[in-house]
């Protein structure tokens, strides 16, 4: 494993982390049998830096990490997200009432005296603009809730106004093949600020994986039936909001692309990779296998410029009309 500088928090992270979405819920059924082998095999792979969020299978996700960290002695980051249990969830419900009652609940799920760093999870666009929020952050700080603090957010307007306040330390941002809008400006800003920043749906909902076709199905419970147009949330979270055909499409493009012995999971991983504003990757895994094939993609070499043009000119044909402008 390979490991990155985390911002400004002194921090060396894995540059392929665990994104702990899919063991807690809305990605069909995982059982706790899989998901504590999948969160072992990560950190036995050298991955030191997980991310989870208080609505992850309404806590579960937090409580399975709880249990895993008991077990090691070596130093891993945990972080995870606040503000998505408000309903309805608007901005005036970002209290200072709201948010200390979201944080305590999270320390007491992953059994913790303070958080290591606590991320606004998706809020409205306008929170963004609203300083007295990131003001009861500091307060969090100082009362020694939680060591740091970020964002996760939908577009990259909201990453540019996030690092404006200067105690932001993380933007977390759907990045990948089929998402290459937050490169553009975003990552130099970014750098410059010493912001770390986490790329989320990494293999965009599955699709990157290349196991997909037009008949594959999915659970009730797994976004991916539920949310294809945005009923539950932003449609942008489920398949990077590409359309599923022409992101089937763009898959068969890719594929070729794949040095021999890799996965297409590895390969889209490796492509993050590329880009040096990235702190981490963080790809879910629902059992050790998965966790096994996310965190191997370290181990492949950088991509050749001629394959970067490649996936830029096939991102720029089939997927940039759907999605850049959007997010």
């Amino acid at each position: 494993m390979n490991y990155r500088t985390f911002g400004r928090t002194g921090w060396q992270v894995s540059e392929i982390s665990f994104g702990a979405w899919a063991i807690g819920g809305s990605w069909g059924h995982v059982s706790d049998t899989d998901a504590l082998d999948a969160l072992r095999t990560a950190l036995d792979q050298g991955v030191n830096f997980i991310d989870t969020a208080d609505v992850y299978g309404d806590g579960r996700s937090e409580q399975l990490i709880a249990k895993v960290l008991k077990e090691r002695s070596e130093q891993i980051y945990v972080v995870t997200k606040a503000g998505r249990r408000l309903d309805p969830h608007v901005a005036s419900g970002f209290t200072r009432e709201n948010l200390t009652a979201f944080i305590e609940r999270s320390l007491k799920n992953l059994e913790v005296e303070a958080l290591d760093l606590v991320q606004l999870h998706c809020p409205p666009t306008e929170v963004y603009y609203m300083p007295e929020v990131f003001g009861i952050l500091d307060d969090l700080v100082q009362a020694g809730k939680l060591k740091h603090y970020g964002v996760s957010v939908e577009k990259v307007e909201e990453a540019l106004k996030a690092i404006e306040y200067p105690n932001v330390k993380s933007v977390q941002i759907i990045f990948n093949m089929f998402r290459h809008r937050p490169s553009e400006l975003f990552f130099d800003l970014a750098k410059q600020r010493q912001v770390a920043i986490l790329a989320r749906v990494p293999l965009a909902s599955g699709l990157l994986t290349g196991k997909m076709s037009r008949q594959s199905t999915f659970a009730e419970d797994d976004h991916r039936n539920f949310n294809r147009h945005g009923e539950a949330f932003d449609v942008g979270e489920t398949f990077s909001g590409v359309d599923y055909d022409t992101a089937l499409d763009a898959v068969e493009q890719i594929r070729p692309l794949v040095p021999e012995g890799a996965t297409m999971a590895q390969f889209a991983l490796r492509w993050i990779l590329m880009f040096d504003a990235v702190s981490c990757a963080i790809p879910g895994a629902k059992n050790r296998s998965q966790a096994l094939d996310n965190a191997s993609a370290a181990d492949l070499p950088p991509l050749s410029a001629e394959t970067m043009a490649t996936i830029d000119a096939i991102y720029r044909d089939k997927i940039k009309e759907q999605v850049h402008h959007r997010w």
